[in-house]
């Protein structure tokens, strides 16, 4: 596997919504308002949505950047990945 230069940004995006999730499960056992929850729940979703976006697309950016000179049956595989990838977006 490829390390792409966004990984370590996409890994502290992770770890903070990861962060964000533990509140969640803590302040939900601790009986903590509704209001309180909810906007820690959406803190995680942000934050996971965001790390998706940014994986997907620099996974797109790489296979478009690498896909000239590869072997016709290579190239149409990458062409496949991008394909399925996209539904991520």
């Amino acid at each position: 596997m490829n390390i792409h230069s966004s990984h370590a940004d996409i890994i502290k995006r992770l770890k903070r919504a990861s962060g964000h999730l533990d509140k969640v499960v803590d302040m939900i056992e601790k009986e903590k308002g509704c209001l309180d929850v909810a906007q820690q729940l959406q803190a995680v979703t942000s934050a996971l949505s965001k790390a998706k976006q940014i994986y997907v697309q620099d996974h797109i950016e790489h296979c478009i950047e690498t896909a000239s000179g590869k072997k016709p049956e290579e190239f149409s595989k990458q062409v496949r990945d991008l394909k399925q990838i996209t539904k991520y977006l």
